[in-house]
């Protein structure tokens, strides 16, 4: 009989046995993270009167400007190129385009129809009658009447409408897991939104609020849609780890490219605001949030990959099982390679279209800061995905028992 059978026990639904040793260095490794996540948490969490103070700093109007909801009875076609649009203060039938009638459905002038002009491309969208848009109210001085102009328009009920298919989608086809992949999502939201993004406006490390929120984000989301078990926990130490290599490489790459973290308006707004926040920090955490999805991916594979070997081959060593594995691993790398750089160029299409237009040398495109920021974020982030694909399988390998009846692993 196999010596691994006697430090070994079944564990999950699973029939595949698990080593003694191997899971206790796991299982402790989780506890240590999990207790250093916690201290993080607590020792990062955001000073809410700082945020509140910077939240007052940073209005989004002028004082007195308020934002009133309408719906739209009458849209005028879109005026030429040459024409521009209509002036949103003109009234009655003196502008003969470019304007939309809306009645106002809150405000104090509620019920009254205003008359305002729109941007083209908005004319040219697709708005129509029965629409609600936002629209500007600048009350008026010495008596004067409040004017309005045009802001928005409020897509929320085509939104919900697709987020409620999306649910029920899948709830329909990943049924209970789906389920709990929903939550988990909400969860991991929930972390980013009360607990990430204000410590980085609080002035925290940008590196400590990414690998700490990752990790907090990372217990709950695998553990509650995947189910506690050993190969879960596999799967998450792979994750972790890969969090940290990709963490790592990213602040040296952002560092060695001199990348100030400045490569969007946005940015530069924040500045304004925000001004003991640290670019490359916000830099860097952005680089480690957004492959965390991905790298879940190809762990939660991997694990799940060197599971199903197992089971469907006692006999192999350990050796054969990691090779094996990694064969799968090879081709998962593959295509979430491709897929990482394709969705980043997807998001940043409009501005690889406006730097094609412009007569400068490839090479002088692709050093600028708006360009750098992307490749650092894409090449950073595969690194770290293809480094935890074979720490994964290696875990996972290490913590099932070796072969049954085969020789001692080589």
């Amino acid at each position: 009989m196999a010596h691994s059978h006697s430090h070994a026990h079944r564990h999950g639904p699973s029939s595949v046995d698990v080593a003694r040793g191997p899971v206790t260095v796991l299982l402790t490794f989780l506890a240590l993270t999990a207790v250093a996540t916690v201290i993080g948490v607590v020792a990062l969490w955001p000073d809410a009167h700082a945020v509140d103070t910077l939240r007052n700093q940073a209005q989004y109007a002028a004082p007195g400007v308020t934002f009133q909801k309408a719906r739209v009875t009458a849209v005028q076609k879109p005026c030429p190129p040459d024409q521009g649009q209509g002036d949103p203060n003109t009234s009655g039938s003196s502008a003969s385009c470019g304007q939309i009638a809306a009645v106002l459905t809150d405000g104090p002038e509620l019920g009254a129809t205003e008359k305002v002009g729109v941007p083209t491309a908005v004319a040219q969208s697709g708005l129509a009658a029965g629409d609600h848009v936002r629209l500007v109210r600048i009350p008026g001085t010495n008596g004067a009447p409040a004017t309005y102009s045009f802001d928005d328009v409020i897509r929320l009920k085509p939104l919900w409408l697709l987020a409620a298919l999306f649910v029920l989608v899948v709830a329909a086809v990943a049924r209970l897991r789906g389920v709990l992949a929903l939550v988990s999502l909400g969860i991991g939201g929930a972390v980013l939104f009360k607990f990430m993004l204000p410590a980085l406006l609080s002035g925290s490390s940008g590196v400590a609020v990414a690998l700490v929120g990752s990790a907090a984000i990372m217990f709950v989301v695998l553990y509650l849609a995947h189910g506690p078990s050993i190969r879960t926990s596999a799967a998450l130490a792979g994750t972790l780890l890969g969090v940290g290599v990709t963490a790592a490489v990213g602040q040296l790459a952002i560092h060695g490219a001199t990348l100030s973290g400045f490569g969007d308006e946005s940015a530069g707004l924040l500045s304004a605001f925000a001004d003991n926040l640290s670019f490359q920090g916000l830099l860097t955490c952005a680089l480690v949030v957004a492959g965390l999805g991905v790298l879940n991916d190809v762990t939660i594979t991997q694990a799940s990959a060197v599971w199903e070997l197992r089971e469907a081959g006692p006999d192999l060593s350990r050796r054969t099982l990691f090779t094996s594995a990694m064969r799968i691993g090879r081709d998962h790398i593959a295509s979430t390679i491709y897929t990482i750089v394709f969705a980043y160029a997807g998001s940043a299409l409009a501005v690889l279209l406006l730097l094609s237009l412009y007569d400068r040398p490839l090479v002088e495109l692709l050093s600028s800061e708006s360009i750098s920021e992307e490749i650092v974020r894409t090449l950073a982030s595969g690194i770290g995905l293809v480094l935890a694909v074979p720490i994964t399988t290696a875990i996972a390998a290490l913590t099932v028992v070796g072969p049954r009846s085969a020789p001692a692993d080589r």
